[in-house]
């Protein structure tokens, strides 16, 4: 029995297919179309996961969208009507697509897909709370998710036992954290849906100075975490922009245009909202705690992707342990349609898997050596090939040496993480290895943080973590005997002047907190990049390397040999391991696009 889980028309648009309960294939559309975060029918995913499974259209049973569009179309509608005659510009834009198309979802579900079967459509959280709570290692487990909007929920909690969710209670639109942080993520000159971890990396280079004014005047919360925001300072619930001139007001000056030089009030204007977001994500699990009385939490929703928050959640709250889903924004509700169809609409019993039924992840496209080779020799491309076996050797040998590998390898992530599938990996030993690989390869701001990779049985001898986090969704600090404490003159340091000192034995991948955003990595999951580390621990006493997204700023990570070996060749990344195949930049030809070479590169 075959399910198709579809989101779209918001922002990463992606499908699911689950056959029988089990998670078969995922993908964001964005990876096939180039575009990133794609919020358009997830066409070319749709067509992947059917064709992963060999099968067609009519063979599924069942197709479940991810919300209801006719509760957020009314949304929308008294959102203006309340507002009125404000807004009437965002009114005009909005609702033309919405009459012609998203309204009429089931019959463009029918028209697009060629299908006669049924759709069924649950509602936004309901979607969020099923991709958290299912694919979950707990029988039963507390449920939280927190987003920008649905139809009119926000935030939400509830609980899962067996193959039943139930939402207790929730808050509603327009009061919401994740467009609270969407705001400042505008004003502090990011983009909306796309920089919000921007604002995140860069709030441990300033003081929380602006956090009880945040408090004061632009978010009331209460002490179980539920809050209410003064709309007065917003024009997110009419209006084309999130802020307004009396936030502009408040808080001194204009939005940050794009690109300018950041400036000290920029991180501390993060630092004040990013103290405020986890102050209020502590409160709301305590309280979930509370109301459900269970030990275990699961997360979902755009706002679980604050792993700092969600660090200190695990840490200082309440729960035994936290599952967060992978794919934890609108991409992950496709996801979670499709195991409401299996669990809710067919009534199917629910088997746990003792550390969760979500594969790593690695739930997107595969290419074949075969299929690579044919590419390679398609192009002209000089390559050297190497056995399974002496990949982990090989590439452990070039990351001693510094040199930074674009690596490409089995089924592609879900979700907005790269974990060792499409990567780019370097030595986390090597000072100037952040330096290089912000400014000379993924072409973006310096004071963005890279991951750390480690073994997972060796975690905690790199960290302050005790617990699994294989999709690096958990902040935690380097061990204190790995850190180097800082001289006088480097703590009278400001800002982004801090980003160069030397803190830890690992300084590539330890922010200027100390802290690290973390992927523990498994055999079971993962073996081959599982044999780096391994090698590089025995052969090189290091368990941990540098693990970023194969992409540059502003395009999708690579799904595609193609894709690979484009951002290879226009970045300075050194080496490039391709299934069985190693290139080396040094061999390439001088690089020209021709006709065939079908996709434009572009910064943003």
């Amino acid at each position: 029995m075959y399910i198709l889980g579809i989101s779209a028309f918001y922002h990463d648009s992606a499908a699911c297919l689950v056959k029988d309960g089990e998670i078969i294939s995922a993908a964001q559309e964005e990876r096939f179309t180039r575009k990133k975060h794609d919020h358009n029918f997830p066409s070319n995913a749709i067509k992947f996961c059917l064709d992963y499974s060999k099968i067609t259209v009519n063979d599924l049973s069942l197709v479940a969208f991810y919300d209801k569009p006719f509760l957020k179309f009314e949304r929308l509608l008294e959102s203006y009507l309340s507002y009125a005659p404000k807004g009437i510009r965002s009114f005009i834009k909005a609702m033309p697509l919405w009459v012609k198309e998203k309204l009429w979802m089931k019959e463009y579900i029918r028209r697009e897909l060629n299908y006669d079967g049924k759709t069924i459509f649950p509602e936004h959280h309901e979607s969020h709370a099923a991709s958290a709570f299912y694919p979950s290692p707990f029988e039963e487990a507390a449920i939280l998710t927190m987003d920008g909007v649905g139809e009119w929920t926000t935030t939400s909690f509830g609980a899962g036992k067996n193959n039943k969710i139930e939402l207790l209670a929730d808050i509603k639109f327009p009061h919401s954290l994740g467009l609270l942080y969407s705001a400042f993520t505008y004003y502090t000159g990011f983009k909306v849906n796309s920089g919000e971890y921007k604002v995140m990396g860069l709030a441990p280079y300033g003081e929380p100075k602006y956090k009880n004014l945040i408090l004061q005047e632009l978010i009331d919360v209460k002490e179980d975490g539920s809050f209410r925001m003064n709309m007065e300072y917003f024009d997110y619930a009419f209006g084309l922009t999130m802020t307004n001139e009396k936030f502009t007001r408040l808080f001194g000056g204009e939005p940050r245009k794009p690109e300018s030089k950041l400036t000290q009030k920029d991180m501390d204007l993060a630092r004040s909202l990013q103290d405020v977001t986890e102050e209020i994500v502590l409160k709301l699990g305590r309280n979930v705690y509370k109301e459900t009385g269970l030990k275990n939490l699961t997360l979902a929703g755009g706002v679980a992707l604050n792993c700092v928050a969600n660090g200190k959640l695990l840490r200082e709250g309440p729960f035994d342990d936290i599952w967060i889903q992978p794919a934890a924004g609108d991409a992950g509700g496709a996801l979670g349609a499709a195991l409401i169809g299996w669990y809710n609409y067919f009534e199917k019993p629910r088997s746990v898997n003792k550390n969760d039924s979500q594969k790593g992840s690695y739930l997107g496209p595969e290419f074949s050596n075969n299929e690579i080779l044919d590419f390679l020799n398609k192009k002209e491309i000089p390559f050297s090939e190497i056995s399974t076996e002496d990949i982990p050797g090989t590439i452990a040998e070039l990351i001693v040496q510094e040199k930074v590998i674009g690596w490409f390898q089995g089924r592609m992530e879900f979700g907005p993480r790269a974990l060792g599938a499409r990567s780019i990996i370097g030595d986390a030993r090597s000072p100037k290895m952040q330096a290089q690989m912000n400014l000379k390869i993924k072409f973006r701001e310096g004071f963005r943080p890279f991951a750390p990779s480690v073994l997972a049985e060796k975690v905690s001898e790199y960290f302050e973590l005790e617990s699994d986090s294989p999709y690096m969704l958990l902040v935690a600090n380097v061990k204190k005997d790995r850190q180097k404490q800082m001289t006088e003159e480097e703590k009278k340091l400001f800002g982004i002047d801090k980003l160069n000192v030397i803190r830890s034995d690992i300084p590539a991948v330890t922010h200027i907190d100390y802290s690290a955003r973390i992927q523990t990595v498994h055999a079971g999951t993962n073996k081959l990049y599982y044999d780096l580390l391994k090698r590089l621990d025995g052969e090189y006493g290091c368990a941990v390397i540098i693990n970023t997204s194969f992409n540059v700023r502003g395009e999708p990570i690579v799904c595609t040999p193609e894709d690979a070996y484009l951002c290879f060749m226009r970045t300075n990344i050194d080496y490039l391991i391709i299934g069985n195949y190693l290139l080396d930049k040094k061999e390439q030809k001088e690089f020209k696009e021709d006709k065939d070479w079908h996709k434009e590169f572009q910064l943003d």
